[in-house]
């Protein structure tokens, strides 16, 4: 990406489970911030990946549109600002300097809102929300290190020390690293627990933070968010994907009851332990469609299927395994095709 400016990303697909595709605008300003440039697009992008449907798309804007560089010296090709717009969900990137007038976009913002869609301003893009608008602090959220440049700089707000905070519409977060938890929140939110899960392993996340958690290093001590006995079931139905358990030898393990389990799993993730479970096993079998050569035979018994596989995946994603394949290798072969002619 270094030297020169790849193509806006742009998914294209069917239509999820549920019957929707979300589109996510991605907000450049010169001397974007690359960390969470990738820690917006990559969870995305395996999400579309994880999912037989692409849910989401997403389109990189810029003021003026065309090539915006970040601090790292790669470049990305932007579009302009829609004169509607009309994305589902909207990410403003730092830039790490919390004083760029670019970054005050109060206009923007409210476009976005009064259409209905969730405003996520990551870091420095925060800040600049935060003093704008006279908010108080402790409503809000940015980077530690902007909290204390503004409070050492103008005095400005207590601001607490959270990942992320909403208020009603605006998300502001501390952005960097943790854009990587609110992403996956987000998916998380919009798709299937299951498949914020598969997203958070395949990146070595091992442990989606929510908002309240505390940024480290902010010097504010971090409380211990999460459930134990939830997280430790999770961990067993990874384990035993190719010879699932019965739910009632996982809550034995666990020293709960099930009715303990269903609850937690309610609570927390919108879904019951064995609706979670066939899920993750059926994004097992995705990864397997479409990065082995085995037979969707072969895949279904590796992902605890014996019988029934390709039946309950078409169910479940509204295709079957035979044409997700062929699909997927159309579209590589059309590529690799569009490749060699450059």
């Amino acid at each position: 990406m270094t030297g020169s400016a790849p193509e806006t990303v742009m998914t294209s697909g069917g239509t999820p489970p549920g019957g929707r595709q979300w589109q996510v605008d991605i907000i450049l300003t010169e001397g974007f911030v690359l960390t969470e440039f990738s820690a917006v697009v990559e969870p995305l992008r395996l999400a579309n990946r994880v999912l037989a449907q692409p849910p989401f798309s997403w389109t990189m804007r810029s003021a003026g549109g065309g090539r915006v560089g970040s601090r790292a010296g790669a470049f990305v090709e932007t579009e302009p600002f829609a004169a509607k717009a009309d994305a589902d969900c909207v990410f403003v990137l730092g830039n790490t300097d919390p004083d760029c007038p670019a970054l005050s976009m109060g206009s923007l913002i409210s476009t976005y809102r009064t259409r209905g869609a969730k405003v996520y301003l990551l870091a420095e893009a925060a800040s600049r929300y935060i003093r704008d608008s006279g908010k108080e602090g402790s409503q809000h959220t940015t980077h530690w290190e902007n909290a204390n440049l503004m409070r050492e700089r103008i005095g400005l707000f207590d601001t607490n020390f959270a990942l992320a905070s909403e208020d009603g519409q605006v998300v502001t977060c501390a952005g960097m690293g943790a854009t990587v938890d609110i992403v996956l929140a987000l998916i998380g939110q919009l798709t299937t627990a299951a498949a914020q899960v598969t997203v958070a392993n395949i990146l070595l996340h091992d442990k989606v933070r929510d908002f309240a958690s505390l940024q480290p290093f902010s010097g504010v001590k971090p409380t211990i968010t999460g459930d134990a006995d939830l997280d430790q079931a999770i961990h067993v139905m990874q384990e035993h994907i190719e010879d699932p358990l019965p739910i009632n030898e996982i809550v034995d393990h666990l020293g709960i009851s099930t009715r303990s389990l269903e609850r937690k799993f309610k609570t927390f993730l919108g879904t019951t332990p064995n609706g979670f479970y066939r899920e993750m096993r059926l994004n097992k079998a995705n990864n397997l469609l479409l990065n082995t050569t085995m037979s969707v035979r072969e895949i279904g018994l590796a992902c605890g299927f014996s019988n029934g596989f390709s039946t309950l995946y078409k169910a479940f994603f509204g295709i079957t395994p035979f044409a997700l394949r062929k699909s997927r290798r159309v579209s590589q072969s059309r590529q690799q095709r569009g490749k060699s002619v450059r």
